[in-house]
């Protein structure tokens, strides 16, 4: 199976990494300055599971991809997704099976519009993992799960054949029928991390020590609520997993979406936050706190749009 991950960041850095360790043939979608980096560097990897050196590492640019494959890996920020497909779309053939791992749902409608149902398959991957300035890939805990399905929860010769060439890796591989609700269950985690996070400007830790925590449940409970209208209310145990994490003193707990305003960063707010409110809104879902979060999270980008604007010119 040709493999080309899209993308050779923390994410796609650290899967291919792990798949190249046990020899499956993987080629990385690459822009000029990571390939240069990777030239000199290596791929590295740091890991508590065992770091890895690749050291030439296979890599593509996408003006020199010349046939397709058989499976695109395709991770990215929700915000340059279209600008991701076009950059790999001379590597879809008609057989070829996509596996995106982005947050939220909206990137099926994307991917679906440009390339066809038949050719997209659900994924999920749960791992923190960060990309340092000298390119190196640091896994930051113990997770690390890509996790891949049919939209439809039917068996699949492509999901099987997927399933053969992860496994032997070292990650967590697995493969579901159920991947559409272990979508929103994430999805509905996310969303509630990276907006209280975001608007409170703190760890889940700190929000819980100023005696907010009932906020961040609050939106837990706001976000679920959109996910059921959907017809894919959180499971018991999944919810409670939430409601626990929430409320742990001294937890550092965060979301990269905080981490992003802290920079000055673009965000995937209307991605995660914004299209789970236009959803929770059709049904007619009260989300008072979520409607508070979505526009701290517009005010900012506005506010970085005007201070782009006025350094340009």
């Amino acid at each position: 199976m040709r493999i080309l991950i899209v993308g050779a960041g923390a994410l796609g850095g650290y899967f291919g990494a792990r798949l190249l360790q046990v020899g499956r043939d993987v080629t990385f979608l690459v822009r000029p300055r990571r390939a240069a980096q990777l030239a000199k560097t290596g791929l590295v990897v740091r890991s508590k599971h065992g770091d890895a050196h690749i050291p030439s590492p296979p890599m593509v640019l996408s003006e020199d991809i010349a046939a397709p494959f058989d499976l695109i890996l395709v991770g990215c920020k929700a915000y340059d997704l279209e600008r991701t497909m076009e950059s790999f779309a001379r590597a879809v053939g008609p057989d070829t099976v996509l596996l995106p791992y982005l947050n939220g749902m909206k990137h099926f409608d994307s991917l679906t519009a440009r390339f066809g149902a038949q050719h997209v398959l659900g994924g999920l991957a749960m791992i923190s993992a960060t990309l340092d300035a000298d390119g190196t890939v640091h896994h930051l805990n113990e997770t690390h799960v890509l996790t891949c399905g049919e939209l439809d929860g039917s068996d699949s010769p492509r999901v099987t054949s997927i399933a053969a060439a992860f496994a032997g890796a070292n990650f967590n591989a697995r493969t579901t029928n159920t991947i559409v609700q272990e979508l929103w269950e994430k999805w509905v985690f996310i969303a509630t991390l990276g907006g209280i996070t975001s608007l409170m400007r703190g760890l889940v830790g700190d929000i819980e020590r100023a005696g907010a925590a009932q906020l961040a449940l609050a939106l837990l409970d706001e976000c679920s609520a959109i996910a059921a209208s959907q017809g894919h209310a959180p499971r018991p145990a999944v919810l409670e997993r939430g409601r626990r994490l929430f409320a742990e003193p001294g937890s550092t707990l965060t979301a990269s979406m905080m981490k992003d305003i802290e920079r000055g960063a673009p965000t995937e707010g209307e991605h995660i936050v914004g299209d789970l409110l236009d959803r929770g809104s059709r049904s007619s879902v009260e989300t008072p706190l979520l409607r508070v979060v979505h526009a701290h999270l517009r005010t900012y980008e506005a506010r970085r749009e005007r201070e782009a604007t006025a350094t340009a010119s």
